[in-house]
């Protein structure tokens, strides 16, 4: 007798197991509960610390039309161009079927229609050429209302607005390219750059064996009897190369020196630009990054021969402005996917934004990214006034930049992170966007100067220029009186403002404070009661916790969430 048939015999014959008293023979094992719908059809825009910089910094005028565009950033359509275009990655070609040179960059449709909201919406080089107060703020809100969508394809888009103030170092230049800078279209391909009817630019700085210590370049530079530049040399990150102009640095006889690089010349004729490979990145997947080889690449001078680092300079400080921008802008966005959660998801018969602890994280990021918007936005307020000619604000500025640079670029990755936290398993899941924020967090601290060098530029503008650091003491004076914690910090910073033998040593930890110091200036005086009192207790005074969802008791944490995306109280 087999062992089957044995066991058979044990068996009552029809017999069937008890019926469960929890379940039916109906019963769906796949039914979907108590998971938060998706986050579509929102406006992004929708942020009151946002509408509220933007009105103060004098561009209440664009209020309507960034609606609009949050609106569409929020639309179920734009976010799956922004998943495709990272999903899809840029594909590199350097030779054609038959063999010829052609190093071109392939893209999948959903990046080049990013492209052309972007740029259609003035957040390329449009504001260069609208004289109006405040359009530079407008642009700023734009960059970060739109990157909400997808933050890859805004670096050749900052590149482009950037290299305007630059490039009018040589006016020549300059009349000749601006007008197709400065273009609301986005005319993608390599042709030569006045049959188009909008350019794209970047820029090449960086080699392989000298980073941000750009005077070790070894690119050279050789000048021709027709007045333009042959170069020969390798740059190891250079972003965006389909863009039709770049500033390059390179050696010339005088020294480090920019110039101007096409991908095709006037006459129609490609330059020599060989995209030696794409860098394969952690995150910033959509944006192509790579390392161009130039070998008799035909350039022109842009600045005084010997003079790259002053010229491009400009350049790299309009650039570090949107790196904080886009941080600040990644922030939120994490913070309203963690609210919306949080809103939808229940644990233990309660809704997560009711258990006390996951308010009290929630609240803790809500003043961490105020604190972030607020301070990106006072800082394109005095870009705009500054290039109107304000001094007051162009020396705040000097400061501003390299201070917020730092600091909420070192913020995004820690508030990231928590964030994502907070939608537990499902924020590890490639699907809710969050790991994509995630692996991009790490990028502005990195691009155009890194925490230690802009660290060392805030101790170069203490020490060159006077007056940035008599109009950040002016910046925070304007709200003495107003919260004694922030007067006690305000007051132990001031015996720090030193450069010392030390300094370079200390450099982060003076930086840090002053970046608190001028974000708890702004708040106190701007933002309400309950956010203003959370960042002193938490950031300026008392026992400060290392992690989020650390702030004291006692505060306002209603009045904290009801600033979140979604109004939560």
């Amino acid at each position: 007798m087999t062992p089957t048939a044995h066991a058979a015999e044990h068996v009552t014959p029809h017999a069937t197991p008890p019926a469960s008293p929890h379940s039916s023979p109906t019963a769906s094992t796949h039914e979907v509960t108590n998971q938060a719908p998706p986050l579509v059809g929102h406006d992004v825009a929708d942020d009151p610390a946002l509408l509220e910089g933007v009105r103060r910094e004098g561009a209440e005028w664009h209020l309507d039309d960034l609606h609009r565009l949050g609106r569409l950033a929020g639309s179920e359509e734009v976010q799956r161009w922004g998943d495709e275009a990272n999903r899809y990655e840029p594909v590199l070609r350097t030779h054609d079927r038959y063999g010829n040179r052609v190093d071109e960059v392939e893209f999948h449709p959903a990046y080049h229609a990013l492209m052309e909201v972007a740029i259609r919406e003035g957040l390329g080089g449009a504001p260069w050429v609208e004289n109006r107060p405040g359009v530079h703020v407008a642009r700023a809100a734009g960059l970060m209302v739109w990157s909400s969508a997808e933050a890859g394809h805004t670096c050749p888009v900052s590149m482009t607005y950037a290299v305007v103030p630059a490039l009018r170092s040589a006016p020549e230049l300059a009349a000749v390219y601006e007008p197709l800078l400065t273009s609301r279209v986005y005319d993608p391909g390599l042709r030569a750059p006045a049959g188009k009817r909008g350019l794209l630019a970047g820029m090449g700085m960086t080699e392989k064996q000298g980073g941000s210590d750009v005077r070790a370049n070894t690119t050279t530079a050789t000048e021709q009897a027709d007045g333009t530049w042959r170069l020969r040399g390798h740059k190891w990150f250079t972003s965006a190369p389909m863009n039709d102009l770049f500033l390059v640095l390179a050696q010339a006889p005088g020294g480090l020196t920019c110039f101007l690089v096409p991908r095709v010349l006037p006459d129609g004729s490609r330059n020599t630009f060989r995209i030696q490979r794409l860098k394969d990145k952690l995150g910033n997947r959509s944006n192509a990054s790579s390392e161009p080889e130039f070998d008799d690449t035909v350039a022109w001078l842009v600045g005084p021969e010997g003079r790259g680092v002053k010229t491009i300079i400009d350049m790299v400080t309009m650039t570090r402005l949107d790196s904080s921008l886009g941080s600040a802008a990644g922030m939120r966005t994490a913070l309203t996917r963690a609210a919306h959660h949080a809103r939808h998801r229940s644990t233990f018969g309660t809704k997560l934004i009711d258990h006390a602890l996951m308010r009290n994280v929630l609240a803790d990021l809500s003043v961490e990214s105020e604190a972030a918007t607020t301070l990106v936005l006072r800082t394109a307020g005095a870009a705009d006034r500054a290039l109107r000619g304000d001094a007051q604000e162009r020396s705040f500025l000097r400061l501003a930049t390299a201070i917020g640079k730092y600091w909420v670029c070192k913020r995004q990755p820690a508030m990231v992170a928590e964030a994502l936290e907070c939608l537990g398993g499902n924020g590890y899941d490639e699907a809710s966007g969050m790991p994509r924020l995630y692996r991009e967090a790490p990028l502005n601290g990195i691009w155009e100067g890194s925490g230690n060098v802009n660290a060392l530029d805030v101790l170069r503008a203490m020490t060159r220029e006077p007056d940035a650091l008599e109009a950040y003491a002016a910046e925070i004076a304007a709200a003495a009186g107003a919260d004694s914690r922030l007067d006690d910090a305000w007051r132990q910073l001031r015996g720090e403002l030193v450069v010392t033998e030390d300094a370079e040593l200390r450099a982060r930890r003076l930086v840090e404070r002053m970046a608190l110091v001028l974000q708890g200036s702004l708040l106190v005086r701007y933002a309400p009661a309950a956010i203003a009192d959370a960042f002193c207790a938490s950031r300026l005074a008392g026992d400060r916790g290392l992690a989020f969802g650390t702030l004291p008791s006692g505060l306002d944490l209603g009045g904290i969430l009801s600033r979140t995306p979604g109004a939560m109280s």
